[in-house]
């Protein structure tokens, strides 16, 4: 395609740029046929054509223009599937479903069909197991016995495996099982191999009797969703105890507040919420979905000499026009299901968030961990609450509540609107990336970026607002970004920056559980779901302070938590949080772990090395590592393996001889792993050269910080906003 004028890219950056032309515009053939421009246009022309539905006489264009005025200069984005397909032959626009399961083998593979489905369409799903009868329980037709909820799981899982999304999206699901099902204790384990069940978050659906108990320290009962009947009973604190043990180790299982959800149900007498939808933010009723949409809180600030202030004026604006935007969405999708299309019209529920929040708090001049922060936090999304609320009941003097109103929560307090949904707040995965914010109500997760370069390397940038500060403010020099990089990211610590500059410009690791929790909290008071939030936690946090953070958020009136604690995914590769800006000494410039393949690199006759003792069951192993200009280039062991010294000094000898072509340690760990996760027989001497490679990297610095490499570009991933996002701004991969 020919590049864009102006005109047509607008203020879209050019990392912008490249994740529309490669997951959002048109082609044909492979060639892209679309500018960002005409994307636009495509989406706002296509969801102004549902006012006809209602105003034979109504001025589309207009709607149409508002539409794509809002869309184009970045101030609201609707969920991936409305930008992907509106205006185009599929058309379906929802992100979220969930779809129930029942206890049959009949209804369990009418689900897995429809799961199918749905993943073709672009849209993730979830589930709740705790219908299906436990492991062991009888089977009547068969006279055998049950297999249970987890072995289900991972039949979902392969056929999620199976189906790629359109091209660009791979299926995302969420299981999650009730607290008081009988199998629960193997569903709080089912991630604990991480090669399983790998296409589901988890979530244990904890409900107000298990809390009660849990605070007493008492038993409570398990019931068999066959019989009704009690089938056993458990100590609340040891399942509890479980479950953050689990959470400590992978992430996983995050919590969900079943009861709480269920009690601002608008619609009760409809159905039960059992599941929400994969990030954790949306909890639906079986066969329904929700389209979401976001607000650039970033956008709406007016700068005025160097300093800036809140458009409460334009935001209004904004609210409104999006709330027309989602409630017409409802009418032009195309379902997947007729059963979703069924209980979606019937409900109307939209989801309307914010993405931007840290970097709106960044160029105000409020820490996002102060009560400032929380304070702000209550006050733009009650803002956004109080007018989403305003406009959709506008739209229902015009076109009527939305048609289970009668019997519902909104009819109670006499409210009369379209929408029995209105306020979320949901990951913002790609969009963000378009809009050139941070995600959701998210911190920045970093202050650098990367960049690739040719020669596979990664050049470090740093955002522009901090970059302003520091010149302005006295305190930028040419090495400020590699002295962030090499502290992951963040200024905490620099002594040379201000204390206010470092209290103000802070990262998602440099603050406390308590205060992610807190800012969960303060979006939940006005969020109409739930919000989707990483609870980060620093590599050496207890399995106590899991435990404190889910309690917090469940105190809080949060209705679901997920934490991620660096380090806690054991299959993943490593990344030592360090790049460089210039080639390396044999000129591979190979600092992002790609193999440059060249002449070998002859060591001198003298170099820095680290030895690290590895006890195993053979005996104490002494890894050593050799380093030329601060970069590992070799790797041996002395004896004490027994039997396996030979696989180890080949392991030796081959990782040495990639060290010095001018590969990465990072990579070589990466595949020891994988090699002694699937031949057992040569598990002790990998673990042991993988253990002795963690610690000498830890010794000389380079914390361990664990992290899932991209599928698309092989970056390093990280869990923001419940779910695992590609940082690189060139990719805009994410799970979301």
């Amino acid at each position: 395609m020919k590049s864009e004028s102006k005109e047509e890219k607008g203020s879209l950056t050019a990392n912008a740029l490249h994740v529309l032309e490669k997951r959002y515009l048109s082609k044909e053939e492979g060639r892209i046929v679309e500018s960002p421009e005409m994307l636009f246009r495509r989406v706002a022309s296509n969801i102004a054509a549902a006012d006809k539905l209602y105003d034979p006489a109504a001025d589309v264009d207009a709607v149409s223009e508002a539409f794509h005025r809002m869309m184009w200069e970045l101030r609201f984005l609707p969920n991936s599937p409305t930008l992907m397909n509106a205006g185009r032959d599929l058309q379906q626009l929802s992100a979220c479903f969930v779809l129930p399961i029942g206890d049959s083998m009949e209804e369990i593979f009418d689900a897995i069909k429809q799961t199918a489905i749905i993943h073709k369409t672009g849209g993730g799903t979830g589930f709740s197991f705790s219908q299906l009868r436990p492991k062991n329980d009888q089977v009547r037709s068969t006279g055998g016995v049950a297999s249970g909820p987890i072995s289900f799981m991972k039949v979902f899982n392969h056929a999620t495996e199976a189906v790629k999304q359109g091209g660009t999206r791979r299926g995302a699901n969420m299981g999650i099982l009730r607290v008081d099902h009988p199998d629960i204790l193997e569903f709080i384990r089912c991630k604990e191999d991480t090669a399983e069940v790998v296409n589901f978050n988890i979530s244990v659906a904890i409900t107000a009797p298990f809390m009660e108990a849990l605070e007493k320290g008492e038993d409570y009962p398990l019931i068999n969703p066959r019989t009704g009947k009690e089938a056993g009973r458990l100590p609340a604190r040891e399942v509890m105890a479980q479950i953050t043990r689990q959470a400590h180790k992978t992430g996983e299982p995050g919590l969900f507040f079943i009861d709480r959800a269920n009690k601002s149900n608008p619609t009760p007498a409809v159905g039960t919420i059992e599941a929400t939808n994969p990030c954790g933010e949306q909890p639906l009723l079986p066969y329904e979905s929700c389209n979401l949409g976001s607000v650039n809180l970033e956008r709406h600030l007016i700068e005025e000499d160097g300093k800036y202030r809140f458009d409460w004026a334009a935001l209004e604006g904004t609210i409104r026009s999006a709330i027309h935007f989602l409630d017409n969405v409802i009418d032009v999708n195309r379902y997947p299901l007729k059963e979703i299309e069924k209980v979606t019209k019937a409900n109307r529920k939209i989801g309307l968030g914010v993405m931007g929040f840290a970097r709106m708090l960044f160029k105000l001049g409020i820490p996002y961990d102060s009560e400032l922060g929380l304070e702000t936090a209550r006050q733009v999304m009650g803002f956004i609450r109080d007018t989403g609320y305003q406009e959709s009941e506008r739209l229902a003097e015009q076109r009527g509540v939305y048609p289970n109103w009668n019997g519902s929560l909104h009819e109670e307090r006499g409210e009369r609107v379209r929408n029995s949904y209105i306020t979320t707040v949901a990951p913002t995965g790609t969009i963000s990336m378009i809009a050139d914010t941070s995600g959701g109500c998210e911190p920045e997760f970093s202050l650098i970026w990367y960049k690739n370069v040719m020669g596979g390397e990664k050049l470090s940038y740093a955002l522009d607002h901090f970059v302003e500060v520091a010149k302005r403010e006295g305190f930028w020099s040419d090495d400020l970004p590699n002295q962030i990089v090499a502290n992951h990211g963040s200024v905490r610590g620099l002594e040379q920056i201000p204390l206010q500059w470092r209290q103000l410009f802070v990262t998602a690791h440099d603050i406390s559980p308590k205060w992610h929790v807190l800012m969960q909290a303060a979006f939940q008071e006005s969020s109409d779901s739930a919000v989707s939030k990483t609870i980060n936690l620093p590599p050496e946090a207890t399995v106590q302070e899991v435990e404190e953070a889910y309690l917090l958020a469940y105190r809080l009136g949060c209705k679901g938590i997920t934490v991620y604690r660096d380090g806690s995914r054991p299959d993943q590769v490593m990344n030592v949080g360090k790049v460089s800006t210039k080639e390396n000494e044999n000129g591979t410039g190979a600092s992002n772990g790609a193999l440059h393949w060249g002449d070998v690199l002859e060591l001198p006759d003298i170099v820095d090395e680290k030895r690290v003792r590895v006890r195993t069951k053979d005996g104490n192993a002494y890894i050593h590592i050799a380093f030329l200009n601060g970069r590992p280039r070799e790797i041996f062991s002395n004896p004490a393996l027994g039997q396996h010294q030979s696989t180890v000094a080949i392991v030796g000898r081959l990782g040495s001889e990639v060290l010095r072509l001018g590969g990465s340690i990072e990579r070589i760990a990466h595949h020891l792993h994988e090699v002694h996760r699937e031949y057992g027989d040569i598990r002790v001497p990998l673990v042991a050269i993988n253990g002795g490679i963690q610690k000498v990297m830890e010794s000389v610095g380079q914390p361990v910080i664990v992290t899932e490499p991209c599928p698309e570009c092989e970056d390093t991933m990280r869990m923001e906003e419940g779910c695992m996002k590609c940082p690189n701004t060139a990719c805009g991969y994410s799970r979301c």
